[in-house]
């Protein structure tokens, strides 16, 4: 009999460092999922806090070797974007590797000054203050530099944005600069709405920062929305960026510091896919090249990493509710959650995760397609990233109580954002329980409930049919 287990074998190298199948049931850092599911129910959001350490820890080594590699003369330091998941337990994760901040919105200030207020951020900790900014965002910032935060840096996004700063900064302050880089061609724009144009860059920094003493222009900012990927048109932009990052350096003494944002990709199927080591190695060696050539010395770097310090962390568990063949072909699974809901990116972006049974490997296999609970014809799943069809064991028949469960991995960025944390739901269909999975010292696994699933309470109250 073709089994799940000889599918997902024969299509994919498998095992894996992350995954691997005991007694007919899927391993996920050796955590015993079943065992979760039946402790805890589904749907089901986890999200493991020491794969977000080894995330960091192995991107700093990335760039330790590549460094050491290229001869490349300037520092490293990691930085960690909060709008890819804001939740304390994630930051406070991340902090505990010596990383920086990058905010996006005045309400990430908060955040900051709570983790101060924990010990877990230091006054001379690197924040540095992307996005637009409001008036609000801008008030926030400047008291931050004003309450002795020595580099909180704003990253500079519009040209008019310096002016608040000259009227409202007491301090003297570090800055940056954004620069609008241009889109992919399959883009509906030519050139990001987000930052200063390249044109404008020089003017900006001789009018409004050279010759005032409180500031200095010391970071330059870069920003690809694919991500760093090995692309010509990643690597067109990157020397676009780093030459004029030179011509401003011979200019303005003061800057020394480019920020990498637009981060790593994580892994979206079994098959390994990205070669770090080499991307990383790569950026260092287009970065030292141009600098050499136009006699300019080589920039500490920054990256933002939000994708990838928190994304491969999580995973979502449903269970098969049932099953539908709504004509000759199509064999419908229905969990009891929804993809528009509970995994957004699915049905925004057709973004594709790891997807895999956890019992039932035993068992033959179907070509299905996953259904969710809301009334939208685009709640669905029904494609894989390497595969482009979806493969599930066979549900036992109905006089067996043991039900089928099928987990999405690595979808700890994002989701719970976009689909708005403890709001109301499309349908209203609740959002699951949220499960935090830690490592005492001696590698014994705990857990601990962060949210109970939504109640129809929670949801009245927000309607305004409860008080």
């Amino acid at each position: 009999m073709d089994t799940y287990h000889s599918l997902i074998s024969q299509t994919f190298d498998f095992p894996t460092d992350e995954f691997r199948v005991e007694d007919n049931e899927l391993r996920f850092h050796d955590i015993d999922l079943m065992a979760l599911v039946e402790k805890h129910g589904t749907p089901l959001r986890l999200t493991y806090l020491p794969k977000i350490s080894s995330q960091i820890q192995r991107a700093k080594e990335w760039f330790r070797v590549g460094i050491e590699q290229t001869g490349y003369q300037g520092k490293y330091s990691y930085a960690y974007c909060t709008k890819a998941s804001h939740f304390s337990f994630v930051v406070e994760e991340a902090l505990k590797n010596g990383v920086h901040i990058e905010t996006s919105s005045w309400f990430d200030t908060n955040i900051i000054r709570a983790m101060h207020a924990k010990g877990k951020v230091r006054k001379d900790t690197y924040i540095i203050c992307n996005g637009f900014k409001t008036e609000e965002y801008k008030y926030e910032i400047t008291r931050l530099i004003n309450d002795g935060f020595v580099n909180c840096m704003p990253i500079l996004d519009s040209p008019n944005e310096v002016d608040y700063y000259h009227d409202n900064v007491r301090e003297k302050c570090n800055v940056g600069m954004r620069l609008a880089s241009d889109e992919e061609p399959r883009f509906q724009f030519y050139t990001s709405r987000l930052g200063i144009r390249y044109a404008d860059a020089i003017p900006l920094y001789q009018q409004k920062i050279k010759d005032d003493p409180r500031f200095e222009l010391t970071m330059l900012h870069y920003f690809i929305n694919t991500g760093i990927k090995d692309t010509s048109y990643y690597w067109s932009e990157l020397s676009r960026f780093v030459h004029k990052y030179c011509e401003l350096r011979k200019v303005c003494p003061t800057l020394t510091t480019i920020d990498i944002g637009g981060g790593l990709p994580i892994q979206t199927s079994i098959q390994k896919e990205y070669d770090y080591p080499y991307m990383i190695a790569e950026v260092l060696r287009t970065i030292k090249r141009i600098c050499e050539e136009e006699n300019v010395p080589e920039p500490d770097i920054f990256t933002e990493f939000g994708i990838f310090t928190v994304g491969e962390s999580g995973a979502t568990i449903y269970s098969i509710l049932d099953e539908k063949l709504q004509n000759d072909k199509e064999l419908w699974y229905m969990i009891d959650g929804s993809f528009i809901t509970n995994l957004p990116d699915t049905w925004a972006l057709n973004q594709r995760f790891i997807m895999l049974a956890l019992n039932g490997w035993n068992r033959s296999y179907k070509k299905i397609q996953l259904g969710g609970l809301t009334c939208d014809s685009q709640d669905y799943y029904n494609a894989e990233k390497h595969i482009y069809q979806v493969f599930l064991p066979e549900r036992k028949p109905a006089t067996d109580t043991e039900p089928l469960y099928v987990g999405f991995f690595h979808t700890g960025a994002y989701q719970e954002s976009l689909s708005g944390y403890g709001g109301v739901k499309h349908c209203l269909i609740p959002a699951p329980k949220m499960v935090i999975l830690d490592r005492a010292e001696d590698g014994t696994l705990t857990d601990r409930v962060f949210a109970e699933e939504q109640t129809a309470d929670s949801m009245m109250r927000i309607l305004g049919y409860q008080q």
